[in-house]
């Protein structure tokens, strides 16, 4: 969604989020970017300089995302509960109504 899609009554913090999350879609992608093109060069030189810019890239999407830690308290959660921790990082969920994609209904499980 671009800047000029958002609802002009949004409180100067969601704006700012806005900002911080617009940033980081930008800073990913220029990853990527970098990264293929420095995967497919065959020129070690245009290669380095490639890997090099990547790399700036990545240190600021880490920048946007601890503006966005400490501006959010909900990606501060999420961010102490999946980063830098041992293990697998995808735990299974016992406590959730099953889901089941075949058989009648939504696929939601029971409800009760």
């Amino acid at each position: 969604m671009s800047s000029a899609m958002i609802e002009t009554g949004l409180s100067a913090t969601a704006m700012g989020i806005h900002r911080a999350l617009a940033s980081l879609q930008e800073e990913l992608e220029a990853i990527d970017y970098y990264h293929q093109r420095s995967e497919a060069s065959d020129d070690k030189s245009q290669k380095d300089l490639l890997i090099h810019n990547r790399d700036d890239e990545i240190e600021h999407a880490a920048m946007l995302l601890e503006w966005l830690r400490q501006a959010m308290p909900e990606f501060d959660v999420q961010i102490k509960k999946f980063l830098f921790k041992p293990g697998p990082w995808i735990e299974p969920v016992s406590d959730s109504p099953t889901v089941s994609v075949h058989g009648s209904g939504l696929g939601l499980g029971s409800l009760q």
